[in-house]
């Protein structure tokens, strides 16, 4: 390294003799620093230029947030229809456990279970309604649930809200008594479970329908 700090000591001092002179400054200038370069990049003390990543490390990036799916906000369903027993009905959505006034709301339709997961969230979004065979002229009410013991495992239920509609894919149907336990609210993932019902104040047989969220989509605005 001594002779290179000789050798650039040299041309320093010969470009301050020549700075005089203009041209001869600038050539002097260009010089050294060709010099100097040169004698860099034989040393590899030149830095390295900046590469473009590989395929396969842009690939191994996350996703653009852009390209992520949004998040859902849970809603409150409205409407529940089930093509392969031809059951459609409206929903209501109690803000008490109140015995009386769930019992009030079966007689509008549905009705669900007020400390039950709401569409959208994780949990389960728990529906009852009525059952009933008897002859009743005028007052479907009583039947909302009728023939959901003859669903199948895959068959679909849709339960929308004002502005989307969230399939779900049955999974099970029982008959159960409500003296064995209670439908449980805490469960993995995103399920919807129906339930007959003949009075939130008895315990008696039930037929139990229990379905996995398959996917959701918005309402096309009319």
């Amino acid at each position: 390294m001594e002779w290179l700090v000789t050798i650039v000591a040299r041309l320093i001092r010969a470009g301050q003799k020549a700075y005089t002179k203009k041209w001869s400054f600038l050539a002097v200038f260009a010089f050294v620093f060709l010099a100097s370069t040169f004698v860099l990049a034989q040393l590899d003390l030149l830095p390295e230029p900046a590469k473009a990543p590989s395929a396969s490390a842009v690939s191994s990036q996350p996703a653009a947030v852009a390209d992520m799916p949004a998040l859902e906000v849970p809603e409150l369903p409205t409407k529940i229809t089930i093509p392969a027993i031809g059951l459609s009905a409206a929903i209501s959505n109690p803000t008490t456990t109140n015995v009386g006034t769930l019992d009030a709301d079966l007689l509008k339709g549905a009705v669900r279970y007020p400390t039950s997961a709401e569409l959208g969230e994780q949990g389960n979004v728990v529906l009852f309604g009525h059952s009933s065979y008897l002859l009743i002229p005028g007052d479907d009410a009583y039947k909302t649930f009728d023939g959901i013991q003859k669903l199948k495992a895959g068959d679909t239920i849709t339960v929308s809200s004002l502005t989307q509609e969230y399939t779900y894919r049955v999974r099970s149907v029982s008959k159960e008594n409500t003296s064995d336990g209670v439908i449980p609210l805490s469960v993995s993932g995103r399920v919807l479970t129906l339930s007959t019902c003949n009075s939130f104040a008895t315990k008696s047989d039930r037929f139990v329908v229990v379905a996995d969220f398959v996917e959701s989509h918005a309402i096309p605005s009319s």
